[in-house]
């Protein structure tokens, strides 16, 4: 185990690992502990008492940050000629089609979400093994596959983010930067676990929400007490 500096010592005396916090002294503590020289992210991992193996026990979603993330997202919408103009409009950093098309068949991913239309999803079907690992697949369930472009760019613009569960049961999601004062941590934070316990599985059985640890780069998890959310 690599050893550790003598900011990050600090940074783990001040957190009481046997103690859950409410999610707002967790979201102010997590800023008083964050001591890289640049606006670091701030995470959330959501621990849930379900098998993702199961089909029926998945949990996908979709949410609105009320604050966004702090993160500058930049969006590629692979249209038809149609619809370019107002993806452009809508704030889209790249848009276009068989040139980016032919740009990931390369290796070139350098977005951080797509969106596409239904009339353009068999031409990414070739794609998925580059764009599956990374997350970047269009699916119609996150919004990313739609005729309304320009909104779905704009939403996404501003905050919209997808999750889903792992395979180890545990959802992880960048909420927020550093430099967001504690209450917009904390209700982006309420924003995204509300979002994750409405769509409890009815085949999930016994404590769904298991676990909540708010992070930011490189500083150690503070135990966020669920019921406190």
């Amino acid at each position: 185990m690599a050893k550790l500096t003598k900011k990050q010592k600090e940074a783990h005396g001040k957190v009481d690992k046997t103690q859950a916090y409410s999610l707002k002294d967790a979201s102010a503590l997590v800023k008083e502990i964050t001591s890289v020289n640049f606006d670091a992210s701030i995470d959330l991992a959501v621990r849930l008492g379900v098998d993702p193996r199961k089909a029926n026990q998945m949990v996908r979603g979709v949410v609105t940050l009320p604050h966004g993330t702090g993160k500058d997202v930049k969006v590629l919408a692979l249209v038809t000629p149609d619809k370019e103009a107002e993806a452009k409009e809508a704030g889209a950093d790249y848009v276009g089609l068989d040139e980016y098309l032919q740009k990931i068949k390369e290796g070139w991913t350098d977005v951080d979400v797509i969106i596409t239309m239904p009339s353009v999803m068999g031409k990414l079907g070739p794609l998925g093994r580059v764009l599956g690992p990374r997350g970047l697949m269009p699916n119609p369930k996150t919004g990313t596959v739609t005729m309304d472009v320009a909104k779905a760019v704009a939403e996404v613009k501003a905050g919209k983010i997808d999750f889903k569960v792992d395979k180890t049961g545990i959802i992880h999601a960048a909420i927020a930067k550093a430099s967001f004062d504690v209450d917009k941590i904390t209700e982006n934070a309420v924003e995204l676990i509300h979002t994750i316990m409405k769509l409890k599985p009815t085949a999930s059985k016994g404590t769904y929400v298991k676990s909540i640890y708010l992070s930011s780069t490189m500083s150690p998890g503070v135990n966020v007490e669920p019921k406190s959310v």
